[in-house]
């Protein structure tokens, strides 16, 4: 229904500003002027002058709209809250696991979580769907959910498919024409790289995105859909896996930096052995470090 959308609820407290400005007992503007003043359309203006109509702020009468009373703080609606899109609840609910320490075994309670990450229900149900294809989440026989668990194998094994898809993609990488759009992005995000190490100090906690951000343009030169829906879960893993740890986290970051610079300079150097080796050291200290995580967060996803 009109009255429940959005573009219904800004006309609706738009047009109580136009009633204000008008004299009590005189008449608004035709159905066509108002549609064009405020963006909508005429069935949108027809719902909200009938809402006027029913609460008494303005008496329609065939095509005039006489003007009743002043406007109140009542009369003005309040926009819904904005859904979250499936992209953002996937940082809110390993958030919400990390945060509340949530073990493994755990039943999700569906109509909770809707409340607590402010998402449509379908929207929840296609994530954890999309969850369960990794063994993150267990559908229940009788229906519902159930938290799995990230164990020390379930990293190991990630962290291995992990390698093999980022070495595949480095191999496709590095024979590139020159003038593929990938050599610039790597340009982008050494200078990205080096701002951050002389700030590490202050901010060393960002490395988290920018490392996500690197990963991800590497990937980027393959197109396989089925390598893009791997990646999805195993950056969504490592990304949020820095927040698990905080030990050493300066000194792990700033060395993790040179690690990329270094495999930035394996890449341009288009030698396939040189930048597969440079990727396999970083990648190794990338799983050393999720390992390390989970042995601080014994209840970690």
């Amino acid at each position: 229904m009109a009255r429940n959308n959005t573009r219904f609820i800004e006309a609706h407290n738009k047009l109580l500003t136009i009633c204000d400005k008008t004299e009590i007992g005189g008449t608004l503007q035709s159905e066509n002027v108002l549609a064009a003043d405020l963006g909508v359309s005429r069935t949108v203006i027809r719902s909200v002058l009938a809402r006027f109509d029913d609460i008494g702020l303005i008496a329609l009468d065939g095509r005039e709209k006489v003007i009743r009373r002043r406007t109140r703080a009542g009369d003005r609606l309040e926009k819904p809250a904005t859904l979250l899109t499936i992209e953002e609840l996937e940082g809110r609910f390993l958030d919400w696991v990390l945060r509340m320490d949530v073990p493994p075994g755990t039943a999700l309670n569906v109509a909770q979580l809707v409340k607590e990450f402010g998402v449509a229900p379908h929207t929840l149900q296609e994530f954890l769907s999309s969850l369960s294809r990794f063994g993150i989440v267990v559908r229940r026989p009788r229906g519902g959910w159930v938290l799995h668990g990230f164990t020390k194998e379930y990293a190991l094994e990630l962290s291995d498919f992990r390698t093999v898809l980022e070495l595949n993609s480095v191999q496709h990488l590095v024979a590139l024409a020159p003038d593929h759009p990938i050599w610039a992005r790597l340009d982008v995000l050494e200078q990205a790289h080096l701002a951050l190490l002389e700030r590490i100090d202050r901010d060393y906690h960002d490395f988290s995105v920018l490392d996500e951000t690197f990963h991800e343009a590497i990937n980027s030169v393959v197109t396989n859909r089925f390598v893009k829906e791997f990646q999805k879960v195993i950056s969504l893993v490592f990304h949020y896996h820095f927040q698990w740890n905080k030990a050493d986290e300066r000194t792990r970051n700033a060395d993790a930096i040179q690690e990329h610079l270094a495999y930035i300079d394996a890449l341009r150097s288009r030698d396939v052995g040189r930048a597969q080796a440079a990727a396999l050291r970083h990648l190794a200290t990338s799983k050393q470090t999720l390992l390390n995580a989970l042995q601080a967060n014994s209840h970690t996803l």
